[in-house]
C-alpha cells in the first residue's frame, strides 16, 4: 500500500511541470506585442498644381450641307431633245445640259424681226409728213388738225418700231433659253427626264441639281445654354479669343478619323430653334478631294479660346461625395490629409479640369489614397505620370 501512493506523487509533479512549461512562452508573447515598433507613416504620391495654358475646345455634332445649290428648271415650253450631261459629273457655268426642240422660236424669231422691219420701213414717210406739216402750218397752208394727225402718226410708227424691238428681244431670249445650262459649277444630279420629254416654264419638278461642293459648309447646333456660359467665361476673363486661330475648326470623319484640313468658322445664326434650344454655327472646309457629301453626320471641333490659368489634375485624383461632389485629397504644410472640395468643368485627355477649389502649390494626392484618411500623417513622394506609349 505505501508503494502505490508514492507513484501517485510523482506524475502530480509532472502535471505541474508541463503546464508550467506552456505557460511560458505565452508570457513571453505578449511581452513582445507590448513592445513593437509603430506602424509605419503611409507613402502617398502627389501633384503640386501649377496652372498652365490650355485651349479649350468642344465638340459638336453636325451635318454637311452643298455650299451652292442650283436647281435646273426650264424656262421655256417644249420637248427635249437631247441631254448633254453624264450622271454625277461635274459640270462647270454655262455648260449645255439639255436642248429643247428650237424650231418654234426661231419661226417667232424670224416673225418678230419681220414685223420690226415692216415697222421701220413706215416710219420714214411718217416722220417726212409731219415735219412737211410743220413747216406749212406756219404759212396757213395746212390746218391744225391735219399737223395733229401726222404728229400722231409718227408718233404711233415709232411706238411701233420700239414695240417690235421688244418683241425681237424676247424671241431671242426665248430662243436662247431652249439650251439649258449650268447657272453654277459643281457636281450635278441625277436627271428627272429623259429625251422626249415634254417640260413646262417653271415647272415645280427640277430637272436636275447640282451642287457645289468645294468648299463645303458644316453646320452645327450649339445650345443656348452652353453659348450663354461662354459668353460669362469671355466677359469674365477666363477665356481669350483674339488668337489668329480662334476660327479654326477640325472635323472628325463617321470612321473616328480627323479630316485632313481645317475649316473656318464663317457665322453663328442669330435665331434660336424653338424644337431645339439651339443656334447653328457654320463652318466651311475645303474639300478638293470630294471626300466630303452633302448630308453626311461629323463631328466638329469648335475652338473656345485659350484659357491662361487652367488647372489640370489627373482623374484618379478626384473621387465623390455621398452626393455627388468632386472631392480630392490634398497634403498641407504640415504633412496631414485634408479634404477639398473642387468643381470641374471638363475632361481634357485624361485630366479635369478644375475651375475652383484649388490654388498653385496645393499638392493633391493622385496614388494612395485608400491607405490614408483625413488628419492622418502621410510621407509624400512625386506622383509620375506614365509616358504614353
Amino acid at each position: 500500500m505505501k508503494r502505490k501512493g508514492f507513484c501517485k506523487e510523482p506524475l502530480g509533479f509532472l502535471v505541474v511541470a508541463l503546464v508550467l512549461s506552456l505557460a511560458l512562452p505565452m508570457g513571453g508573447c505578449g511581452s513582445q506585442k507590448q513592445s513593437a515598433p509603430p506602424p509605419a507613416v503611409p507613402e502617398v504620391a502627389v501633384l503640386a498644381v501649377r496652372p498652365e495654358q490650355v485651349e479649350l475646345t468642344t465638340e459638336l455634332p453636325g451635318r454637311t450641307t452643298a455650299y451652292r445649290v442650283a436647281e435646273i428648271r426650264p424656262q421655256v415650253n417644249g420637248i427635249i431633245l437631247k441631254r448633254m450631261f453624264h450622271e454625277g459629273a461635274d459640270v462647270t457655268s454655262g455648260e449645255v445640259l439639255y436642248q429643247i426642240d428650237p424650231a418654234p422660236y426661231q419661226s417667232a424669231l424670224a416673225n418678230a424681226r419681220a414685223a420690226l422691219s415692216r415697222a421701220e420701213a413706215n416710219l420714214p414717210a411718217s416722220r417726212s409728213r409731219a415735219e412737211r406739216y410743220r413747216d406749212l402750218i406756219v404759212d396757213k397752208a395746212v390746218s391744225q388738225q391735219d399737223y395733229d394727225d401726222a404728229s400722231a402718226v409718227l408718233k404711233q410708227a415709232e411706238a411701233d418700231v420700239e414695240s417690235w424691238k421688244a418683241a425681237v428681244e424676247t424671241a431671242r431670249i426665248n430662243l436662247a433659253y431652249t439650251r439649258i445650262t449650268a447657272p453654277i459649277s459643281g457636281r450635278i444630279g441625277r436627271s428627272a427626264v429623259t429625251e422626249g420629254a415634254l417640260v413646262t416654264a417653271h415647272q415645280p419638278l427640277a430637272l436636275a441639281t447640282i451642287q457645289q461642293l468645294d468648299p463645303i459648309y458644316m453646320d452645327v447646333p450649339q445650345s443656348t445654354a452652353e453659348l450663354l456660359r461662354l459668353k460669362s467665361r469671355l466677359k469674365a476673363g477666363h477665356l481669350d479669343r483674339s488668337g489668329a486661330n480662334q476660327k479654326k475648326v477640325r472635323l472628325l470623319l463617321e470612321d473616328g478619323t480627323t479630316y485632313p484640313q481645317e475649316g473656318t468658322l464663317e457665322f453663328q445664326d442669330v435665331t434660336v430653334d424653338p424644337t431645339t434650344g439651339s443656334v447653328i454655327l457654320r463652318a466651311v472646309f475645303p474639300n478638293p478631294q470630294g471626300v466630303l457629301l452633302p448630308g453626311m453626320f461629323e463631328r466638329a471641333v469648335v475652338k473656345e479660346g485659350v484659357n491662361r490659368r487652367a488647372i489640370l489634375i489627373p482623374q484618379q485624383a478626384v473621387s465623390r461625395d455621398p452626393k455627388g461632389n468632386p472631392t480630392v485629397l490634398i497634403v498641407d504644410a504640415e504633412g496631414k490629409v485634408q479634404p477639398r472640395m473642387i468643381e470641374i468643368d471638363r475632361a481634357i485627355g485624361d485630366k479635369w479640369l478644375v475651375t475652383s477649389g484649388l490654388a498653385s502649390g496645393d499638392r493633391v494626392i493622385v496614388e494612395g489614397q485608400q491607405r490614408t484618411r483625413p488628419g492622418a500623417s502621410v510621407k509624400v513622394v512625386p506622383f509620375e505620370a506614365a509616358k504614353p506609349r
